[in-house]
């Protein structure tokens, strides 16, 4: 009896770890969300993350849905949903740095808006079985600097793009957060 209780001790101090590991993921999975809320479309469609203590606002003729900071109001979070050819995926429509500057050109900096933007970054990723192209973006007013991270993809003839905007100064505080919610959007059927 006396070879098991090693044996046994091995295996109680293995559970006992395994526990502490398995705790400590899950405890780090809810660190990663604490501070943001879930938001679902009333059809199902879509999800996503925004932060606590934002609040959605109704805009007419604009976005399907803007959230923006109680505190900092000029921090916004804004999906926009465009009719595209039913056939295409994201792909036709050409390469992250390809939309990117599309987006750019057509909805952040047009001509005439006295904005000018910067693609800093473009990148794919996959999730869910789609394609999805996250962009980041330095925006530049006539008053003052501003920084924005997009996603957007394409499903039964709708491009999504959902984005987070604040100003230059706030960046490197929120810009993880940002990110998290960002990311966070996902299709749902």
């Amino acid at each position: 009896m006396g070879c098991f209780a090693p044996l046994h001790q091995l295996l109680r101090w293995r559970s006992a770890l395994v526990a502490l590991v398995l705790g400590s993921l899950l405890a780090g999975c809810s660190a990663a969300a604490a501070g943001l809320n879930g938001f679902q479309s009333a059809d199902g469609r879509y999800a996503f993350l925004y932060p606590t203590g934002w609040t959605r606002v109704q805009v007419s003729g604009g976005p399907q849905v803007v959230f923006h900071d109680l505190i900092n109001s000029d921090e916004t979070l804004s999906l926009v949903i465009s009719e595209v050819n039913p056939t295409n995926d994201l792909e036709k429509l050409g390469s992250a740095v390809a939309v990117g500057e599309q987006l750019r050109r057509t909805v952040i900096a047009p001509k005439g808006s006295g904005r000018q933007a910067e693609l800093v970054e473009a990148s794919e990723r996959q999730e869910g079985g789609r394609t999805f192209y996250d962009l980041e973006y330095a925006v530049h007013l006539e008053d003052r600097d501003r920084h924005e991270l997009a996603t957007v993809v394409v499903d039964r003839g709708r491009l999504y793009t959902f984005a987070a905007s604040t100003n230059e100064i706030r960046w490197s505080k929120v810009k993880d957060m940002f990110h998290q919610v960002v990311v966070s959007f996902t299709l749902l059927v």
